[in-house]
């Protein structure tokens, strides 16, 4: 297998232009009800008005589960592209993109021709999947995931990094191929890898830029990520890498005054408390502040009710962080 050159700085690392502790994305609807490109452009574009960092897209094709009626979200990297059109400032990125549904040729093809778009503000978010129920409805082979994942991402990265790969697996080709012509960064876009197993942290922890865990697996609580951040700091040193050179990111549940009936995808979420949007801004800006102090540069913000008024409801908070 042909490797790539250590990575680039990304942006994901980097603190916040406002000089706020940390990074605050939000996640736009998937499946919570059907939002038509109108209402998903005025979220993002009042979200880049009111001062967030960063707007996050979920690379899923369908939920159905017994007794409930089928959900699906759009299209994740058409919505990105459109996304990157018609924005200015903030950062975007899929939450993260499932490498089973993609080339991974073409995937990286994607990214590159997205971060063109948006002039350098793609975040690509990478894992194996999960949800059987899509992998099946879409004839998409559910075996091996870890393995085709780690065949995916080292044409993925190696693409993105250095132009050109050779590349013949078991479950991938990319003969000869070439990356041409380039995004707006040498070493491409950063890299987030959305997993905690020890398995995939082996695999992604000597490249990757950024990690990601969901909400449901820190408890939704700052103090569920010291084991996490541990875990990851321990899967660096096994591989060589400084883990002070990977940024560490979470989801984060916020229930806002008028939520309560969100639907989620995964069972594992069905159970968490959220945060208490209700409380007032000073107490969200004080537990995202409880993030920061746990290493954490950049979170997504995973809002009920998820609306344009939701988003904008939250820009006294911003100013709470921003003003430390």
């Amino acid at each position: 297998m042909q490797t790539t050159s250590a990575p680039t700085t990304a942006s994901s690392t980097s603190p916040s232009r406002r000089g706020r502790p940390l990074k605050v994305g939000f996640q736009l609807p998937e499946i919570e009800y059907v939002a038509r490109w109108p209402e998903l452009l005025a979220m993002t574009r009042t979200a880049e008005a009111v001062g967030f960092d960063s707007v996050w897209v979920g690379d899923h094709l369908l939920y159905r589960s017994p007794g409930e009626e089928a959900r699906g979200p759009w299209e994740a990297w058409s919505v990105l592209a459109a996304l990157a059109a018609t924005t200015t400032r903030i950062e975007l990125g899929p939450l993260v993109a499932a490498t089973s549904f993609h080339n991974p040729a073409l995937l990286a093809k994607k990214a590159a021709t997205i971060d063109e778009i948006s002039g350098g503000r793609l975040i690509l978010g990478l894992g194996a999947g999960w949800n059987e129920v899509e992998y099946r409805a879409y004839g998409f082979p559910f075996d091996h995931r870890i393995s085709r994942f780690e065949e995916a991402f080292t044409i993925i990265r190696t693409l993105l990094a250095d132009r050109a790969i050779d590349f013949d697996g078991r479950y991938f080709q990319a003969r000869d191929c070439e990356l041409v012509p380039r995004g707006p960064r040498p070493g491409g876009p950063p890299l987030l890898i959305g997993s905690s197993g020890e398995r995939m942290l082996r695999i992604t922890m000597p490249h990757a830029d950024a990690w990601n865990a969901w909400y449901a697996t820190t408890g939704n609580e700052p103090a569920g990520v010291r084991p996490l951040r541990e875990q990851v700091d321990a899967a660096c040193l096994e591989v060589g890498r400084d883990p002070a050179s990977v940024a560490r990111t979470v989801a984060v549940f916020v229930r806002l005054p008028g939520g309560g009936a969100r639907v989620e995808g995964d069972y594992s979420d069905r159970h968490v408390k959220p945060l208490d949007g209700s409380a007032g801004p000073e107490r969200l800006a004080a537990e995202l502040r409880a993030y920061a102090a746990e290493g954490i540069g950049h979170v997504q913000l995973v809002l009920d009710p998820i609306t344009e008024a939701s988003i904008a409801a939250l820009a006294p908070m911003l100013e709470l962080l921003d003003a430390r």
